[in-house]
């Protein structure tokens, strides 16, 4: 009678199924590393939205979406925004202030504690109720000044 050869492991599924039957932790571990190695790249590929930040990846249609809107009327709807953003008109009255001496004002365009100091004093030099706030009739006078339009 021939002799049979006694197996260690009787497994259909071949030499994987020994393997995980033999080491089960490592087999847990190796399934747990390319479950999340696949999580990562789904989600760095499919899930991220807007481009990316590293400039060797950009696109040229994401260096273009840093851009400044062109559209001006989008920008200007926002009626917080359109207080707070530096005009040529407050550049222009902060120019003159400070070519006449109320004020050492740089021109930046935007009304700050020193420009309203640098109105108000204006103000009360020439007759004008002190608002400290950029008006017509402010304009108006540092233009007769300046002997040119601000606008």
């Amino acid at each position: 009678m021939p002799r049979r050869r006694k197996q260690a492991y009787r497994y259909e599924g071949g030499r994987v199924a020994v393997a995980i039957a033999q080491h089960p932790r490592e087999f847990v571990g190796v399934a747990l590393a390319a479950l999340a190695t696949i999580a990562i790249f789904v989600n760095a590929l499919f899930l991220q939205h807007g481009p990316h930040p590293a400039p060797i990846f950009a696109s040229r249609s994401a260096v273009n979406a840093f851009a400044p809107p062109t559209n001006v009327a989008a920008v200007r709807s926002d009626p917080i925004a359109a207080l707070i953003a530096p005009t040529q008109r407050v550049a222009a009255v902060q120019r003159a202030l400070s070519d006449f001496g109320y004020g050492q004002i740089k021109a930046t365009g935007v009304s700050g504690p020193e420009t309203q100091a640098a109105i108000e004093k204006f103000e009360r030099d020439h007759h004008m109720p002190a608002t400290g706030q950029i008006s017509d009739a402010l304009v108006h006078q540092l233009a007769a000044m300046t002997g040119r339009p601000l606008d």
